[in-house]
């Protein structure tokens, strides 16, 4: 008998599975369901093409921007998978995980002690260090909110749906610079966006608790939200020509005309499951 695995193996995608016994003792499971198709992002940039100077930090650079980014399909009309809350979770993981972050929290502390922020944290390597893990800490509860818990609890999606190429250069600004007030649920429908203003305001309002030179009150914390809210509308605005940007610079960016893998459904079938002895466990078998 082929073995193929065990039935907490099988992919979720094979949809409700019904018991049919039969005469042979054997019980046939058949999956009733399965899930809708959705076009799956292909990798858009491949750093083993590129050879050229600081290879590793364009890389780092490129998958962090292609990690969060969708480019939206146009020729088969499938929408881009939608991401569970374990996916947004991982994705908060990977983005908290990224050196890049570390590097950014290192120039941001070295401004904010020129600048003599934080004044109470004194200057010297002592205050840097407090400084460094005041950014750090920044970094990380932007990201849990605006990545991860939002975007579970309003259902909506974290990534930037990228237009690209075969629409105006004015259109695909305009789409970038919206994106922080609009964007797209689970669902696929546009909805306001409650994750990236909620989230930043609630970051904000942490921070408070361990900058202790921030002004406090509505005003100043309205300031740095805004000012935090147009830094990422900057962020969407690279994202939507990054694609040309990487090609003035002759990075190896994969233009494909169709940058997706299409998740096909399972269909249904029957599948035989038998106990083994030695481990009990049910072992799956197309018929």
């Amino acid at each position: 008998m082929h073995q193929a695995g065990t039935l907490r193996d099988r992919p979720s995608d094979i949809g409700v599975l019904k018991p049919k016994p039969g005469t042979d003792g054997i019980t046939t499971w058949k999956a009733s369901s399965a899930r809708p198709p959705c076009a799956k992002p292909a990798e858009a940039f491949d750093i083993d093409d590129y050879s050229g100077p600081f290879n590793h930090l364009v890389s780092r650079f490129s998958q962090r921007i292609e990690s969060t980014t969708v480019h939206i399909p146009r020729r088969h009309g499938l929408k881009p998978c939608s991401l569970s809350a374990g996916d947004k979770f991982h994705m908060f993981v990977e983005s908290t995980s990224d050196p890049l972050n570390y590097v950014g929290a290192a120039w941001d502390a070295a401004t904010a002690q020129w600048d003599k922020d934080d004044p109470s944290y004194r200057m010297g390597m002592s205050g840097y260090g407090k400084r460094y893990g005041a950014a750090v800490t920044d970094n990380v509860t932007g990201d849990f909110f605006g990545i991860f818990l939002y975007p579970a609890l309003f259902r909506q999606d974290p990534r930037y749906y990228r237009l690209g190429q075969g629409s105006t250069t004015q259109a695909r600004m305009g789409h970038a610079l919206a994106h922080r007030f609009v964007t797209r649920g689970d669902s696929g429908r546009q909805m306001p966006n409650y994750s990236e203003w909620l989230g930043t305001v609630s970051s904000k309002v942490v921070s408070n608790l361990y900058h202790p030179g921030n002004p406090r009150g509505f005003g100043p914390t309205a300031s740095r939200v805004g000012f935090s809210v147009a830094n990422d509308m900057a962020w969407d605005v690279l994202r939507e020509f990054w694609p040309e940007v990487a090609h003035k610079l002759r990075l190896p960016f994969r233009t494909h005309r169709e940058p997706f893998a299409v998740n096909a459904p399972v269909k249904p079938a029957s599948i035989k499951i038998e106990t083994i002895a030695a481990n009990d466990s049910p072992m799956i078998e197309p018929i």
